[in-house]
């Protein structure tokens, strides 16, 4: 089993397993143990991905998520704009504006090593 890129329901590139189609043929067991704790697994065939196994949880964040109409879309996006204007974010904005390059790689090195 290796692993494959794809994109999920939310366009997030992930880390998929990946089983050739006989070993997926000759442990299925596996396949849908992996599916279930992975949310997807990729078969190849020739080395290219012909299909993916869904978890039903995937499946149905999959369906939810191509129901979900644009009101609440826009709904969200309201959300992440209003926390975007508080004044802590505002503060936090007028601070990295005014950072020399110095504090601006500590912040990033500090990020990181959370």
């Amino acid at each position: 089993m290796t692993a494959l890129n794809l994109r999920h329901f939310r366009g997030d590139e992930v880390e998929v397993p990946e089983f050739s189609a006989t070993e997926a043929k000759n442990s299925f067991g596996r396949v849908l143990d992996t599916a279930y704790s992975q949310g997807m697994v990729a078969i190849t065939k020739r080395d290219r991905a012909t299909a993916v196994v869904l978890s039903l949880d995937a499946y149905q964040a999959l369906i939810n998520a191509q129901s979900r109409p644009l009101s609440s879309l826009s709904h969200e996006f309201d959300d992440l704009l209003a926390n975007m204007q508080a004044p802590a974010a505002r503060d936090a904005m007028l601070d990295a504006f005014d950072a020399s390059p110095e504090e601006m790689g500590q912040a990033a090195m500090a990020a990181v090593a959370r």
